[in-house]
């Protein structure tokens, strides 16, 4: 389920000119202190505490609930050479699957050191990434020793805030190594306002991994492939967006991640729990099944990401949408401004 059918594209078509300054490297004031562009037959301004009247009664919010965990680790090779560890995922208590970046790769049956006198054994690898037995339990080794894992453009290392900030508030299933950026916008006053609102919630879980930073390598995109992550998509959902679609309410992704959890529970038609991998990649062409709406932060040039909201809203609509915040100064990225998307007919 890798790649979707669409028109033969290049990556440089996804691209736009961004100045440095308008990436947001630290979280705004306040949860809700971010700018919104809403994207429908025009583009306005708003800020995020306006999110609720674009919403309507009956709507439904999909939101994921998946948790960020400390995966970034100091480390020094048996060699002596040091190293720093990120997480993809956890396999098993003691097992998982890890970037290595050290001066040079480890090999399968060395050994990595760690605080506290863990260490881990190299058991072998799979492709970019590294599987590592780590001689202690995994998550408690990592609330105490790891780090949060920022985005490499924030080009600085996490501080005290980052552990509040760079999680959502209804995170609750431990496993990604990445954000859900668009729901670090709500705080809990904003999930009661949709509530009041006659907006109704569900909860997907995407574990994001490392991946969603990565650039795509080759220029045409159907030589691309995305890292696989896990995904569930519960019975309770499912009966949620039945009942939305059913009283001629819209099921509203935040994020992305939402998004490709959605679609992947949907792509044999109508949506089905949902418990597994998907390697889904959403492109200009394809037909979304489940979602009618997205809130969504903006996403790196060239990126799979940037793919998927042009597949949603139409890609001349999304790239001036992009310069049209450029220009406005928007903030972009992780900790930046969000936008409202509905699709390119109006609806």
């Amino acid at each position: 389920m890798a790649l979707l059918p669409y028109a033969p594209m290049l990556i440089s078509e996804f691209d736009y000119a961004l100045p440095p300054e308008l990436i947001a490297r630290y979280p705004a004031a306040d949860r809700r202190g971010s700018r919104l562009l809403e994207v429908g037959e025009q583009l306005n301004d708003l800020q995020f505490s306006d999110l609720p009247t674009l919403l309507r009664p009956g709507d439904l919010l999909v939101f994921n609930d998946t948790r960020v965990i400390k995966a970034r680790l100091p480390a020094r090779k048996d060699t002596g050479g040091k190293a720093e560890i990120l997480v993809e995922r956890i396999e098993d208590e003691r097992v998982a699957l890890a970037h290595v970046r050290a001066s040079k790769s480890p090999k399968p049956g060395g050994r990595l050191e760690f605080a506290g006198g863990a260490e881990a054994i190299v058991v072998g690898r799979d492709d970019d990434l590294f599987l590592l037995e780590f001689s202690v339990d995994l998550m408690p080794f990592l609330d105490e020793y790891g780090d949060v894992p920022l985005p490499p453009y924030l080009e600085r290392d996490a501080d005290a805030t980052d552990v509040e900030r760079y999680q959502t508030v209804y995170a609750r299933d431990p496993g990604a190594v990445a954000a859900p950026t668009a729901g670090l916008h709500f705080d809990d006053a904003m999930l009661a306002e949709t509530r009041d609102a006659g907006v109704r919630h569900a909860h997907v879980t995407l574990h994001v991994g490392a991946g969603t930073f990565q650039s795509l390598r080759a220029e045409h995109i159907e030589e691309n492939r995305l890292h696989s992550e896990r995904v569930e998509v519960s019975r309770a959902c499912c009966d949620a967006v039945a009942e939305t679609r059913a009283a001629g309410g819209r099921v509203v992704a935040v994020g992305t991640t939402s998004v490709r959890a959605l679609e992947c529970a949907s792509a044999t038609g109508a949506l089905q729990p949902f418990n597994g991998e998907t390697d889904m990649f959403i492109l200009p062409g394809y037909e979304f099944r489940t979602v009618d709406a997205m809130l969504t932060n903006f996403h790196l040039p060239q990126s799979s990401l940037l793919m998927l909201v042009a597949a949603f809203a139409g890609k001349d609509r999304i790239l001036d949408a992009y310069e049209h915040a450029v220009r406005e100064k928007y903030r972009f990225f992780s900790y930046g401004d969000a936008m409202f998307l509905t699709p390119a007919d109006g609806s």
